[in-house]
């Protein structure tokens, strides 16, 4: 079975409440299966238009990926994340 992806492009805006986001999601996520793969770090876009920070969260499956990013308990902290950052985040299933 594929696995799937939780991918997310961020620019962060409030970097002190972004951190209670960090702390608070990641025990939520890995809970639910994630295994963190690309958090932040060093980048460079070498085509096209993207944000600052990147995150790869890989899930057993698709629909466990789908499961977790519509946890209630995380979309309560995901809010924390919307209002001091900048994002897209995507849904993907593996290969």
């Amino acid at each position: 079975m594929p696995k799937g992806y939780i991918i997310g492009h961020i620019t962060v805006h409030d970097p002190e409440d972004y951190k209670e986001y960090i702390a608070r999601d990641t025990p939520i996520l890995e809970r639910l299966g994630a295994k963190f793969i690309v958090r932040g770090g060093q980048s460079e876009t070498v085509e096209g238009d993207t944000q600052d920070r990147h995150v790869v969260i890989e899930f057993e499956s698709y629909e466990a990926a789908k499961r977790a990013y519509h946890d209630p308990e995380y979309q309560i902290v995901a809010e924390i994340r919307r209002r001091s950052a900048t994002s897209t985040i995507l849904l993907v299933e593996g290969v």
